[in-house]
């Protein structure tokens, strides 16, 4: 119990930091001058859509859920996909496809430097491409179900797990 308390503690911490603005400026975001450094806590808020925040907000109200292969809903558990499907349905109605794979064929390609809050972000996890699904948060976090026996959790793409394994992002939000 005490290492699930500890593991929803950090994804929290970091999740705050990155929306008070203190986490480090990752490189998709332009470098702010030092004026623009002292803005209020919630300018990383107000640089991003209603519908961004929505969708970042109510995927961190799932951090600490199981992982459950197949998955769909947070009682018995989530999958990668499963989670990400939850998390826009219940945040802006956006139905999206049921697995990884199919996701990684709706809305927009964007490259990486172009990343913003809410883009869909995938990995090869599986030995196949599209094999795994987060929700980028910025300053390189995402948010996911990372596999059996964990929880879903905000982590760093910038790990060497994830950077070899980064197979592309798609925005699903307009206007992001």
């Amino acid at each position: 119990m005490r290492t699930v308390l500890t593991s929803v503690t950090r994804s929290l911490a970091v999740a705050i930091a990155l929306f008070a603005g203190v986490a480090s400026v990752s490189v998709a975001e332009p470098v702010r001058k030092a004026d623009e450094q002292q803005q209020s806590p919630l300018s990383f808020l107000e640089r991003y859509t209603n519908a961004a925040q929505d969708v970042i907000l109510q995927g961190l109200k799932l951090v600490g859920i199981r992982y459950r292969w197949g998955g769909n809903n947070e009682d018995s558990g989530l999958d990668c996909s499963g989670f990400v499907r939850l998390v826009f349905k219940d945040s802006i109605g956006a139905l999206l496809p049921r697995t990884a794979k199919e996701m990684s064929e709706v809305g927009q390609q964007i490259d990486s430097s172009q990343l913003k809050p809410g883009d869909l972000v995938f990995f090869n996890t599986m030995r196949r491409t599209f094999s795994h699904v987060g929700i980028y948060l910025g300053d390189n976090y995402f948010m996911h179900a990372p596999r059996a026996g964990a929880e879903v959790r905000v982590e760093s793409m910038e790990s060497s797990y994830w950077v070899k394994r980064y197979n592309g992002a798609r925005r699903i939000l307009e206007g992001n």
